[in-house]
């Protein structure tokens, strides 16, 4: 392992497992499912499952109503379970030296449809909707004037993978010094389009999702948010690695051999100095639709072999869009952090239906654990529409 020069101070995550770090690991490791629920609203006609937030969310103050959404709210959650964190750290830097990046795909687009609903009914647009609320940069604006900051703000939107290239972004920013501290994550909420779109893409299981099965038919939907703190400050947990791939092989599906996760997974275990023996668990993207299981096992046979413990853990949470790369990054900061003394593992949750067609890799089965130490190495997954892939690896100091 390279000596980290890059550090992530903090976590706040919220998501279908819960609305606290503790609450979210003790789910987490336990495989809960119970948040992922029937959405009470049919898709075409059907009834589809959903990671749904049902805790009471933060609201938007009045001074910043153009940016009341849903989405907004998600990232205030987050927020708070590090505002201690982020409160000294604008204490220790200039307003103009702590930039925020984030990731969304769905921005306030809720809002946007309900808007839109009552003007067909009424013939006006409700006098609280404002267009912001649904462009795609809302939320790092938005969280850059709630906290007063003055720096560089912008919203990655690469559909799955957004906020896990957040990451790389904030590398690129504290290496060029063009700062000294990132906010980064990402957020997204549930929505008629997102949902609508993939089950036209055919792309929404009937049921709960099953990765890797030779069942699998589609992916859960879930709303999630994630923040840390990346800065040159060392701490427990080092970001050591991103690594960013575009294969371009099609708009919706992933290259069959797996080109660009292949690509993106190397490139991160070389920034991070690490040969692949050296990576203890792996977070997989995991969305349990036919042709990305196949890819990205494929994939993980290749670089990794067949005995790294990898998992989804979309089943717990389904598959949250643009805050998937975010939310699964949380994952492992919790899960190596010394808020997991146990090192637990998630556990991979299926119909245990092998598909004979794909590498058997290794799927972490329950209450399986592994020694964390100095030097302990997570990855992470995160491959999108068009072949734009991020992998992201973390380590406990």
């Amino acid at each position: 392992m390279k000596e980290p020069s890059l550090y992530i101070n903090s976590c706040g995550l919220i998501n279908a497992l819960g609305s606290t770090r503790k609450t979210v690991l003790e789910n987490l490791i336990a495989g809960n499912t119970s948040g992922v629920v029937p959405w009470d609203i049919q898709v075409q006609d059907k009834t589809v499952y959903v990671g749904q937030i049902s805790e009471p969310l933060p609201e938007v103050p009045a001074r910043l109503a153009q940016f009341d959404c849903r989405n907004n709210q998600l990232i205030l959650s987050a927020l708070e379970q590090i505002d201690t964190e982020v409160e000294a750290l604008k204490g220790r830097y200039a307003s103009d030296r702590i930039a925020i990046v984030l990731g969304s795909s769905t921005s306030g687009i809720l809002e946007g449809e309900n808007a839109l609903e009552e003007k067909t009914k009424s013939g006006q647009f409700p006098a609280a909707f404002d267009y912001r609320q649904q462009e795609i940069g809302t939320l790092a604006i938005f969280l850059r004037e709630y906290l007063g900051l003055t720096g560089l703000a912008y919203t990655v939107s690469t559909a799955c993978s957004s906020s896990a290239k957040v990451f790389a972004n904030a590398r690129r920013l504290l290496n060029s010094d063009m700062c000294d501290a990132v906010i980064v994550g990402g957020s997204d909420s549930l929505c008629r389009l997102t949902l609508n779109g993939f089950s036209s893409l055919e792309s929404v299981s009937a049921g709960r999702c099953q990765p890797m099965s030779a069942n699998r038919d589609g992916i859960n939907i879930g709303e999630a948010a994630a923040l840390f703190i990346v800065t040159r400050e060392p701490s427990e947990i080092a970001l050591l690695g991103v690594g960013e791939s575009s294969d371009a092989h099609h708009m919706s599906a992933p290259h069959p051999q797996g080109v660009g996760a292949i690509q993106a997974m190397r490139a991160a275990l070389d920034e991070a100095g690490l040969a692949s023996s050296e990576v203890s668990y792996i977070n997989m993207h995991g969305t349990a639709t036919p042709l990305n299981d196949a890819m990205e096992s494929i994939a993980i046979e290749q670089v990794f072999g067949l005995e790294t413990p990898v998992s989804s853990t979309k089943p717990l949470v389904g598959h949250t869009l643009g805050a998937a790369g975010a939310t699964e990054v949380g994952f492992c900061w919790l899960l190596l952090s010394e808020e997991n003394p146990d090192g637990r593992l998630p556990p991979h949750i299926w119909d245990g239906m092998v598909d004979g067609k794909i590498p058997e890799i290794n799927l972490v089965k329950s209450e399986e654990n592994i020694a964390i130490s100095s030097g302990t190495a997570f990855l992470s997954n995160s491959f999108a529409f068009g072949g734009n892939n991020a992998s992201v690896i973390i380590g406990r100091i």
